[in-house]
């Protein structure tokens, strides 16, 4: 059985019954039921229409167990009227998935696990190996995140009624963009490449609703995988950005971010993933790191800080400062910042480096390495620290 073309109907299917009335949760277990029974039926009798197939069995699953729930009964009447079967519309429903997966009353962790589970199609298994928690912690996860958007539903009149209005408005595609952006950000783990999950999600999206910041994303996105054959060295260790061999990166993936981002910044509608993107491409552009347009770089960090007020940001902004007008202009820059911001002392300990102060530097590479979040980053600070006091004992 085609397990791409599986993952690729799932959404639309489950949209389809949301539609119909069914809640969140029932909806997508009755579509889990449909997909069992599509594994046992397709080998030897594969469907002429799989999408139209799987919401008819989905939908009678969906009947089935409603028919067993009789406080349900009345809501099993309404939607009884609508029929079952019959050609399925072609339009792609994924887009509206998204929205409800994003919910706001929906915890960062729920809404990816969402994402990936309705959206992604895939299993409970592959996002709790991805995650690295247990598979039954992960579907508590998943389970509560559909007990709080199962109220919600996709139905025009339902969507109109909320508050929030209907989920397809472009002012709420930022809760969409952040949840994809916080699945790439993973990586890779388990057996699911999630940066290219991320990807392919974010592709799916670009080409169902028309936004720059979604084309700005799509960017971003293509723009740093094509640096990550170079980001770790042969033992696993990171790899500066600096010190990477610009050879291994995917000049294909690089051509086609740039030609996304000029068109979404041509738009004249700049928002935080355009500006992203836009700092990652000036640094793909450079040939080598000593051509790096540091100037520019600043500039498009002045506009990102302006869009988004962030303390990460500004910090990011100190480290071009200092590559664009010296070490003491980035630490004048730092210093404006919380010193307990993550990574801030790890950017004091590469200034203090750049500006000749290295005993300082190796004391905060040091610092940095004993609160780095894992393991691969404290490994590197505690090489620089290492490297730094090498070179003070000369």
């Amino acid at each position: 059985m085609d397990e791409a073309l599986i993952r690729s109907l799932t959404p639309s299917v489950l949209t389809v019954l949301v539609r119909r009335g069914a809640d969140f949760a029932a909806a997508e277990d009755a579509v889990q039921d449909a997909l069992v029974e599509a594994v046992r039926v397709w080998p030897a009798d594969p469907p002429r229409d799989a999408k139209g197939w799987l919401v008819t069995v989905a939908w009678r699953k969906f009947l089935d167990a409603t028919r067993a729930d009789a406080a349900r009964r009345r809501r099993e009447e309404r939607v009884e009227e609508e029929p079952a079967s019959g050609p399925v519309p072609a339009a792609d429903d994924t887009l509206q998935l998204y929205f409800l997966c994003a919910h706001p009353s929906l915890t960062p962790a729920s809404a990816v696990a969402l994402t990936l589970r309705a959206v992604g199609g895939l299993t409970t298994r592959q996002i709790a190996q991805a995650y690295l928690v247990p598979e039954a912690t992960m579907a508590q996860r998943i389970s509560r995140g559909k007990r709080t958007v199962s109220d919600v539903g996709l139905s025009p009149a339902r969507a109109h009624s909320r508050a929030g209005g209907r989920f397809d408005r472009p002012g709420d595609v930022a809760t969409v963009l952040r949840v994809l952006y916080l699945v790439f950000n993973e990586g890779y783990s388990g057996d699911v490449d999630l940066a290219a999950e991320a990807i392919r999600l974010t592709r799916q999206l670009a080409a169902a609703i028309d936004h720059p910041e979604v084309a700005g994303l799509l960017a971003l996105m293509l723009l740093h995988h094509a640096r990550r054959a170079a980001r770790t060295a042969p033992d696993g260790s990171l790899v500066p950005l600096a010190e990477q061999d610009r050879g291994r990166w995917d000049t294909k993936l690089i051509a086609e971010g740039v030609e996304i981002l000029q068109a979404a910044l041509a738009r004249d509608r700049l928002g935080e993933f355009q500006a992203q993107a836009a700092i990652a491409a000036l640094h793909a552009d450079a040939p080598t790191a000593e051509e790096t347009d540091w100037v520019q770089i600043v500039e498009w960090y002045d506009e990102l800080t302006r869009l988004t007020d962030s303390p990460v940001v500004r910090l990011n902004r100190a480290v071009a400062v200092g590559e664009a007008d010296g070490p003491r202009a980035g630490l004048a820059a730092l210093a404006e910042l919380d010193d307990a911001l993550p990574r801030h002392t790890a950017v004091a300990a590469y200034l203090h480096e750049c500006d000749g102060d290295l005993a300082t530097a190796a004391r905060l590479y040091a610092e940095a390495a004993h609160k780095a979040p894992n393991l691969a980053e404290r490994d590197h600070l505690t090489r620089q620290a290492a490297r730094v006091n090498a070179r003070l004992s000369r």
